[in-house]
């Protein structure tokens, strides 16, 4: 049963979009490429926490995070100190090192597994993608990457071409060559019609079979994420990426794990990779690491950089003393705040009230996640499973209209994400499955 304290956060009053966001919108139809995803109508001004205020005066819960972004909150104030310091101080430093970053790579390879040994900074989750596919052709010599169907590893050449989404790269010719893509473990849409309990990982043993029909000998890595964000929130069956990494180092290749948005407490870890205690070659990090600031990095064991030389990999932002010095603070809070327990405790409140909000619900057909990171599959029919993005649509609107802004992600359109702020309370956990669960129930 969701009970909220009386003291509410969220408050929406008319309808959206507000006079002031009509006009700003307006605005944007006629100066901005209409090139992003759409969600609420609704034109933030500014966030504190977890709550967003927009120009109108409206304010919201927010279950985004700024699309897995802010994880410490929005607008932290120890995260706002430390930059405005830095800001102060040296905006940017290409090549030279600075103090910042010095402490950053050896912070981060403190909190890390002790097998990987060093970090390289980049500015965007691409980026660091890029830089991973570059280490590991390099260090083995061969060229062919594996990667799955609904994986997201960026717009940019090698990283699209990684991707298994067909609308990013619908419309832009062919991939790169050397990229062989095999079925990931969907298993609420399994592509065998298997079932999770009964199948004994069969989308791993495809693995086999796809390499011996598409490769041609010069396999060079696996790169693959901890869960599926892009294609909607799709968490594989416990103990797949343990038997995925023993396939890959069996196979000679590097395993490159894509924590791009699993990083940093998300999943209830603070590296996903923690869960099944995995061991990759290289590890992407994004989003999290900056908490609202641009900054990405990979992390490597010594192993797969011995054959790089001085300006193999580069970057004009790489390192920015200003993006190190606000990771240095998010890892302060994180550990001082104790947000990958919040994270844990908050997420099984969330996931718990929505199984019954399942239960109830003839179009929540699936939910699916850990730590602060779900997803709601709609269809609509359960039986069927036949996708409903028309209803998650305007589920993103009657939600908006009552003060929690979502957002759609799925190869279909039809998931609602569930990735509030790591520093969620508990009163706002119920106030925010309040509102979701009164929108669906209107639905119905």
């Amino acid at each position: 049963m969701i009970s909220i304290s009386t003291t509410k956060k969220a408050h929406v009053k008319g309808s959206l979009p507000g006079p002031e966001s009509r006009r700003i919108i307006d605005i944007g139809r006629n100066y901005e490429a209409q090139v992003q995803s759409l969600q609420a109508p609704i034109v933030w001004k500014s966030a504190k926490g977890c709550i967003v205020t927009d120009v109108d005066g409206n304010t919201y819960l927010d279950w985004t995070s700024g699309v897995l972004v802010t994880n410490v909150g929005h607008c932290h104030p120890k995260l706002v100190k430390s930059i405005q310091q830095a800001a102060e101080t040296l905006l940017n430093c290409y090549e030279f090192p600075t103090e910042a970053r010095i402490d950053l790579a050896k912070r981060m390879v403190e909190i890390l597994p002790r097998h990987l040994h060093r970090a390289f900074f980049l500015t965007t989750g691409s980026e660091a993608v890029e830089a991973a596919i570059r280490v590991a052709k390099k260090y083995t010599g061969k060229y062919e990457i594996v990667s799955f169907f609904g994986g997201f590893h960026g717009r940019t050449g090698d990283a699209r071409s990684a991707g298994g989404i067909k609308r990013i790269k619908e419309g832009y010719g062919p991939s790169a060559p050397g990229f062989i893509h095999a079925p990931y473990p969907y298993c609420y849409r399994c592509p065998f019609k298997s079932e999770p309990n009964t199948c004994g990982f069969m989308c791993l043993d495809f693995l086999d079979t796809t390499v011996k029909s598409l490769s041609t000998g010069s396999l060079a890595g696996v790169i693959v994420e901890p869960y599926q964000g892009t294609a909607g929130f799709i968490f594989p069956p416990d103990g797949y990426l343990k038997e995925l990494e023993k396939w890959t180092q069996k196979m000679g290749m590097v395993f490159i794990l894509d924590e791009v948005q699993s990083s940093f407490g998300r999943t209830g870890k603070f590296f996903s990779l923690e869960w099944e205690g995995l061991t990759p070659d290289l590890v992407c990090v994004g989003k999290g690491i900056g908490s609202g600031i641009p900054i990405s990095a990979v992390m490597a064991t010594d192993e797969v950089l011995k054959n790089l030389s001085d300006g193999d990999l580069g970057s004009t932002f790489a390192g920015n003393p200003f993006a190190c010095s606000a990771a240095l603070a998010v890892i302060d809070i994180m550990q001082s705040e104790d947000l990958v327990n919040n994270a844990n405790k908050i997420g099984k409140i969330i996931k718990s009230c929505l199984l019954e909000i399942m239960n109830k619900s003839s179009h929540l057909g699936d939910v699916r996640g850990r730590g602060m990171v779900m997803g709601m599959e709609f269809v609509k029919e359960k039986k069927t499973k036949e996708p409903a993005p028309e209803l998650v649509n305007e589920l993103i609107l009657r939600c908006a209209q009552n003060g929690l802004i979502i957002g759609k992600v799925g190869i279909y359109g039809n998931v609602v994400r569930v990735a509030p702020p790591l520093i969620m309370t508990e009163d706002e956990a119920y106030e925010s499955l309040e509102i979701m669960s009164k929108c669906i129930m209107e639905l119905e």
